[in-house]
């Protein structure tokens, strides 16, 4: 069976910089009907181990450590066993929610996470954060992309740990390579695909 993708939108907080800011986030879920895996673990571990139900959870994944995409993954991880994973390049980013619970395991480019046959490969993203990461499932035609690009442009870079210039670069370089009608799944809002961002990035500031 191939995997498949189940979307929960949880709300809560986003918190950064002294700021605050009310906001709603995709929580996808990958996998099959004994197993799974969840990218980013938003707001509501509750909701998101109900959707899980009773197949295993084999790990959390964090496309970046903004507290709004990490703040559910050590109860989600306690109430499952499941490792988080994070790229290590995001870890300062996490110590300001999380300062006293590491993850369990290292994020790293060209890394391959597989659930239920289908293979999810790692893209290191710099930009929105540090370590952002974005994840290509081939088989399914899929990328997801946190916060990294969004339908109407590149992630939000002007807090800290932030970088537009690299973002645009991370965007151009390694999500504009795939195929135009890669269906792009994002950390808030709707989706969009590659390309149809590609053919907007014309617009895009260079600065």
């Amino acid at each position: 069976m191939t995997a498949i993708v189940q979307n929960l939108v949880t709300s809560g907080v986003f918190e950064l910089d002294g700021g605050s800011w009310d906001v709603d986030n995709n929580v996808w879920i990958v996998g099959d009907d004994t197993e799974v895996i969840v990218i980013d673990a938003a707001h509501d571990a509750d909701a998101i181990a109900d959707v899980v139900g009773d197949r295993a959870l084999r790990a959390i994944v964090c496309t970046h450590a903004h507290n709004d995409h990490v703040n559910a993954a050590p109860a989600l991880a306690e109430r499952t066993g499941a490792p988080i994973l994070l790229h290590p390049a995001d870890r300062v980013v996490w110590d300001l929610t999380h300062p006293d619970r590491a993850p369990d395991g290292d994020l790293a480019d060209g890394l391959t996470v597989t659930i239920a046959g289908t293979d999810l490969k790692v893209i290191h993203t710099p930009g929105h954060a540090p370590g952002a990461v974005c994840l290509h499932a081939p088989d399914l035609g899929v990328l997801f992309t946190g916060d990294t690009l969004f339908h109407g442009g590149p992630g939000a870079t002007g807090r800290s740990y932030s970088d537009y210039p690299t973002i645009v670069k991370s965007i151009r370089e390694r999500l504009f390579s795939l195929p135009d009608a890669t269906s792009v799944r994002t950390g808030h809002g709707e989706g969009t695909t590659i390309g149809d961002e590609k053919a907007a990035s014309k617009d895009w500031p260079e600065s």
